[in-house]
């Protein structure tokens, strides 16, 4: 994995900013995977990468459905796995097919499943100290 952006964010509309700018780097059949703690802001640059894709569906992440699909300029799948247990349980439910997809595949929560996943994706990297009680992100996006 190559680093190809790393910065500090002040606030969640400048993470959301960040995937909205990140959007314009997208194709059909981009992956990326969002690593952070709760509360890291996940969901927040997934919204802005979202609405750079024209979604003009409201963005929540799906932890009980598993999967979201919104639709945009480019078709956009998010994922949450964080209540997943193991890679089978992803097979078994048949969202390996999705990875494959002319879509835009966002994945909150990958590691479980990281063995099944292409190569070639982003990787964003998103980290706080919830004990300053700010909105301060450290912000870190690799590319394989």
């Amino acid at each position: 994995m190559t680093k190809i952006y790393e910065n500090i964010v002040r606030s969640a509309n400048e993470t959301f900013q960040l995937g909205a700018d990140f959007s314009t780097r997208l194709l059909p059949g981009s992956i990326l995977t969002f690593k952070g703690e709760l509360g890291a802001g996940k969901t927040t640059c997934i919204k802005g990468i979202c609405a750079g894709l024209g979604v003009q569906q409201h963005v929540t992440s799906p932890t009980f459905t598993l999967i979201n699909e919104y639709k945009g300029r480019i078709p956009v799948y998010h994922f949450d796995f964080y209540r997943i247990h193991s890679e089978f349980e992803v097979i078994d439910l048949g969202l390996t097919e999705y990875f494959e997809d002319d879509a835009v595949c966002l994945i909150e929560w990958p590691k479980v499943i990281e063995a099944l996943l292409p190569e070639h994706r982003y990787e964003f990297h998103l980290t706080w100290d919830p004990a300053t009680l700010t909105n301060t992100r450290h912000i870190i996006i690799y590319s394989a």
